[in-house]
């Protein structure tokens, strides 16, 4: 037999584990976060934007009047839209899963109108075309009435398939179980099956809350007093008589003392929904 040549063996080269690929990657965004941070830090002119949005003197007059007027109407504005919506939806989402069809397909035609209009338009509506189409019909309420009515429209769409998913997420035995203690359906579904849809959609719920506090700045489209501004127009307001946009920056900041917290308690929520289901 011939001899063989035998090759030493290479030793196998060894690439980056999955691990140090993720700490590289990661120390890469770090590091173009920090060069970002640093070249606004740098190129940024700091006097001109403390002239134009913190002018302490100015931010000074808004107190107390921009939380006792503005932020309270811009609260219960929300409040409101949201209460309406919710009744609103809640009344679509049985439509939708109503097993009569004039009813289903009533409640889809709105949904899907009312989800694809833009917020803007529905405050015109209510403030333009509602007044052309009924003359002298007032809205209970006024301005409040009319803000609650246009909020209320908007989230009654989102709020309807929200509320019929929760109520779709409910196991069928809970229904049928209820039905087998002699509850009639309607019952079954006000006693057994909304609670526990509730449950479930508690926090999208919440979220659709933020939305309509933000959505209440279009109440200027409805043509306001000057006690029933809220937050955006009050902040405006002021900034076009200062000829400085200090105003506009408390308002924001006022915003955020609701929307954060809100921001948490869903968060918080959402946690709590999933330990549940673990």
């Amino acid at each position: 037999m011939a001899d063989t040549e035998t090759t030493p063996l290479q030793p196998k080269r060894k690439g980056l584990t999955r691990r140090q690929k993720r700490s590289i990657s990661r120390g890469i965004q770090y590091a173009v976060f920090v060069a970002a941070v640093i070249a606004f830090g740098v190129t940024a002119d700091w006097g001109r934007l403390q002239n134009q949005f913190a002018q302490v003197d100015i931010a000074e007059r808004m107190f107390p009047e921009v939380i006792t007027l503005a932020l309270k109407n811009t609260v219960l504005y929300t409040v409101t839209g949201f209460g309406v919506g919710l009744a609103l939806g809640m009344v679509i989402a049985l439509m939708r899963l109503s097993s009569v069809g004039p009813y289903r397909w009533l409640a889809g035609v709105y949904i899907e109108i009312f989800r694809g209009l833009p917020a803007l338009l529905i405050f015109i509506f209510i403030g333009v075309a509602v007044p052309l189409a009924f003359p002298g019909t007032e809205i209970i309420g006024g301005t409040y009435g009319k803000v609650a009515l246009a909020l209320g429209l908007v989230a009654a769409a989102y709020m309807a398939e929200t509320i019929r998913a929760g109520i779709q997420a409910v196991p069928k035995g809970q229904m049928e179980a209820a039905r087998s203690l002699g509850f009639s359906p309607g019952r079954a579904m006000v006693s057994i099956i909304i609670p526990q849809a509730f449950r479930i959609i508690l926090p999208p719920l919440t979220n659709e809350l933020v939305l309509l506090f933000k959505d209440s700045s279009l109440v200027l489209f409805l043509g306001v007093t000057l006690e029933e501004r809220e937050l955006s127009k009050y902040g405006r307001d002021l900034a076009s008589q200062t000829a400085n946009s200090t105003p506009i920056l408390v308002a924001g900041l006022c915003y955020l003392l609701i929307t954060i917290p809100l921001g948490f308690v869903v968060r918080r929520m959402e946690a709590k929904a999933q330990e549940a289901v673990k």
